[in-house]
């Protein structure tokens, strides 16, 4: 699937556990399921559908006298085993089967259950066309991790119970009904079509899916299995667009992961409304439709093709070598990540995958600041999908790039063949990656997981560096500035340019040290003075790294080091600097280094150094030849409020740019340059106007370019017209991405309004948390964990108690103390002296009328 501890030793990280959490294991195993069979009846138009889940079970031991399924919100008509009724319990959530005759080892029991479901809220989505959204097309669609199959079919709904599955469904003609496996029959029955899917390879429930649609088709093929795409008619060539290169990226995987594509089948369906990114049901990935790319948004969206590789990079890690608790899902999900950045390196380079890493650990850190610091591995929490965060995705593929770092290429892919062969159909712990790696192998790298895998967090380093003209030494301090301290074996390097060289190549002499205490000095004798230094050469740790190295160091470190990370560093380690020099050498580098990834962050480190020349230095990025360069220039302007820095993104604007998302970024930066420049009354009409003009003409491509404008008005806090404009595009009928993006803005640009219009966007957002979408719902907690009232955090309680799911609940609840903390902090408590100052002139006032007419009435009397 694609894009959610106790921590006693570390205050300043959030714990991951909240109130409730409690550590949860997989139940008792009453016997091996060796075969599930839904033979179901759709009825779209009413959203219901009933029919018979028939689950094959072999006993594990005699005696069971009753057997526990999940089953949420089910309608259960009867129960049967081997077709003779039987008495049941069910309470809404677990369905209890009196057995008649206890269970005996050497026979299978065949459990039938009738049931139905009217308008199911989880597990089973249809999608369908209203009033509002007259255009949306009509789908249903399910989505079962992480124990969400049982809200549409009766099961053990664990991942560690694995079978044989078969669907048979009848739907309304003309949809077409994908599932699991091979389509071993199809018939027509009337006005009613029946597809009968049959999946021969055993995988758990969460992975059984179901599509219907009236979808267009596209075939094609890799290894004479056939590879098929489906989407909604007349994106066709969107979907060969963004989904084309499937065959070569099974070619690619097969061969990485020592294993043919284990399916007989690979198909993707684009739907409507996807709660996630993709998921990776077996042999049939359910995709969202906001993937498929137009000509112009494929210029610069490399999302897609992440997302393509993501999910079936899970056909191995996660449906053939799969997680047998959830706490374990790292092993997976870390895999698919890894996997992206993998076919990056062997599509783009491997400037281009280091950073697309440093993008994962930033993500990875970003969380584990803001958000919680927890261990990858941890069975404590209220609900299993609280695990799908940043530490399993971005910290997981960081640590499979470790792995790789520690064992070399031949012998990682051979560790994790042997891991792939050896647990093919089976379930798999973490334990079971370090034993594959060690028989593989011979290595042991139990003190990796240790440090990174079984507990949180991450080394902080800060790295000295002096040389010693007069010894020939240089001397290195390297400090960890967190608590818990790691044990690594970091390789150092001494840079040199080659003379009378005109591309600027290097050689670099590399040293591995051992850092494991807090503060450690090292000492390297060197034939001469090093150009640079290189903390880390390679880049392969996931560590934050400060670099307090002189200014020629950085310099050179910025021009001449191979790896584009090192050279990223030294550009933010110049720019703490500040000064001319460091701005010069950022501004040849903006224009000079050879990879769009240093460019861009250049850019955004210019933007950082607070010098009138800065704004002049970055302006030729805007000619950049990439996209995503433009892009970074455009999002720095953002931090340089002035009179030019507001004329060039207006010109980005007007003129336009052959990106999507270079004319969204200068819309945002437009509303954040206009919100803190001086004389900003009269640029503020005009800037409201421009976004307004890009609302009213700029529709298009999953409205990236008025997302854009709707967050720019945003940033205008205090501006009630621009709140008026973002509250218009909340309402129903706006494209689904605007519309949340608007629900979004509301939480930012409360904090500058006054308490009349505070009190319409609390209304607003009161209105919307009602609505059950999850995408909506999660909208509206975003918002409301930016505002600085206490009015918002009985919005978000009520919503944590309502919603059905438990990412919102989880979400609600971070959010709540986010409130909390911002009531606290200065802008807070000075809007709540206002609001005391208002409320003290409103009792003067009614004090006066009232003196006033006690007067009045006094003189009538």
């Amino acid at each position: 699937m694609s894009q959610f501890y106790l921590d006693t030793d570390n205050h300043r990280h959030k714990s991951f556990e909240l109130p409730g959490a409690k550590p949860h294991y997989n139940p008792d195993r009453p016997g091996q399921v060796e075969h599930i069979f839904l033979d179901i009846s759709l009825d779209i138009a009413q959203q219901s559908y009933q029919g018979t889940c028939t689950i094959t079970l072999k006993p594990i031991r005699n005696g069971i006298d009753r057997l526990t399924l999940d089953a949420i919100n089910l309608n259960i008509q009867s129960v049967a085993v081997d077709t003779i009724p039987q008495e049941f319990d069910y309470d809404g959530e677990q369905l209890q089967i009196k057995l008649d005759s206890p269970t005996q080892v050497d026979r299978s029991l065949e459990i039938a259950i009738a049931y139905a479901r009217e308008n199911p809220q989880r597990g089973i989505y249809f999608i369908q066309p209203d009033k509002h959204y007259p255009d949306k097309p009509t789908q249903v669609w399910t989505q079962g991790e992480d124990e969400d199959s049982r809200f549409w079919f009766p099961c053990f709904d664990y991942p560690g119970q694995l079978s044989t599955s078969e669907i048979k469904v009848r739907v309304p003609k003309p949809y077409v009904a994908i599932s699991n496996g091979e389509l071993i029959a199809t018939h027509s029955d009337g006005d009613t079509q029946i597809y009968h899917w049959l999946q021969k390879e055993i995988h758990p429930t969460y992975l059984m899916t179901l599509a219907v649609g009236n979808f267009a088709e596209l075939r094609d093929e890799w290894n004479d299995k056939a590879v098929t795409y489906y989407v909604e008619k007349g994106r066709e060539e969107e979907a060969q667009r963004s989904m084309g290169k499937t065959p070569r990226m099974m070619e690619f995987l097969s061969e990485k992961y020592g294993y043919i594509y284990p399916f007989p089948k690979y198909a993707q369906v684009c739907v409507d409304d996807f709660i996630f990114g993709g998921m990776e049901n077996t042999s049939t990935t359910v995709l969202t439709d906001r993937c498929l790319l137009d000509e112009r948004a494929a210029l610069d969206n490399r999302n897609t093709e992440s997302l393509v590789v993501h999910e079936l990079a899970h056909q191995w890690f996660g449906d053939l070598v799969v997680i047998k608790h959830w706490s374990h899902a790292w092993v997976k999900e870390g895999m698919a990540t890894y996997s992206e950045t993998m076919w990056t390196e062997h599509e783009y380079g491997v400037d281009e995958a280091a950073y697309y890493r440093l993008q994962d650990a930033r993500s990875y850190f970003a969380e584990d600041a803001e958000r919680y610091r927890r261990p990858m591995v941890t069975h404590v929490y209220r609900e299993a999908i609280e695990l799908y965060d940043r530490h399993i995705y971005e910290k997981g593929a960081c640590v499979y790039h470790m792995i790789r770092a520690e064992l070399g290429e031949d012998l990682f892919w051979k560790a994790i063949q042997t891991f792939v062969q050896d647990n093919a159909h089976k379930t798999v712990e973490t334990v079971d990656l370090l034993r594959a790696i060690e028989k593989a192998t011979g290595r042991n790298l139990m003190s990796l997981f240790d440090q990174y895998v079984y507990r949180g967090g991450h080394p902080d380093y800060q790295v000295t560096y002096v040389w010693d003209g007069e010894s020939k030494l240089a001397k290195l301090t390297v400090k960890q500035t967190q608590s818990d301290l790691f044990d690594l074996r970091i390789p150092i390097g001494f840079g040199y340019k080659n003379t009378g060289d005109s591309e600027s190549t290097c050689n670099i002499s590399t040293y591995t040290v051992r850092i494991h205490e807090a503060e450690q000095s090292f000492y390297f004798p060197l034939e001469e003075k090093p150009t640079f230094i290189s903390f880390d050469v390679g880049n392969h740790y996931l560590k934050t790294v400060t670099l307090e190295y002189p200014v020629p160091e950085l310099k050179a470190q910025l021009e001449f080091d191979p790896h584009p990370t090192s050279r990223i560093y030294a550009a933010t380690a110049l720019a703490k600097k500040g000064g001319l020099e460091a701005l010069k050498a950022l501004a040849e580098a903006l224009k000079r280094d050879k990879f769009w990834g240093v460019r861009v962050e250049v850019a955004k480190q210019i933007a950082e150094i607070n010098l009138e020349q800065s704004f002049a230095v970055l302006i030729p990025g805007l000619q950049d030849d990439s996209a995503f360069v433009r892009r970074g220039v455009v999002e720095a302007l953002a931090k340089i409020k002035t009179q030019e820095s507001y004329k060039a993104l207006k010109e980005v604007i007007q003129k336009g740019d052959r990106s999507y998302y270079v004319e969204a970024a200068a819309c945002r930066s437009l509303g954040a340059v206009t919100s803190g420049t001086v004389d900003e009354k009269p640029k503020e009409d005009k800037a409201i106007k421009l976004l307004k003009s890009v609302l009213e003409e700029k529709a298009g491509w999953n409205e990236v370019i008025r997302s854009g404008a709707v967050s720019g008005l945003a940033a205008m806090k205090t501006s009630a017209a621009a709140l008026d404009l973002v509250l218009e595009y909340t309402k129903f009928g706006i494209p689904q991405p605007l519309r949340l993006t608007a629900i979004r803005a509301l939480g930012k640009i409360s904090t500058g309004q006054n308490n009349t219009n505070l009190e319409g966007i609390l209304e607003r957002l009161t209105e919307l948390a009602k609505e059950e979408f999850f995408l909506t719902q999660v909208a509206v907690v975003v918002a409301l964990g930016q505002m600085e009232t206490p009015k918002a955090i009985a919005i978000l309680q009520n919503l944590a108690n309502q919603t059905p799911d438990g990412r919102v609940r989880r979400f609600a609840d971070e959010e709540i103390a986010n409130v909390q903390k911002h009531i606290g902090s200065d802008s807070a408590l000075r809007q709540m002296r206002d609001e005391l100052e208002q409320l003290k002139q409103q009792n003067k006032e009614l004090r006066s009328r009232l003196e006033n007419l006690e007067a009045k009435s006094g003189t009538q009397g």
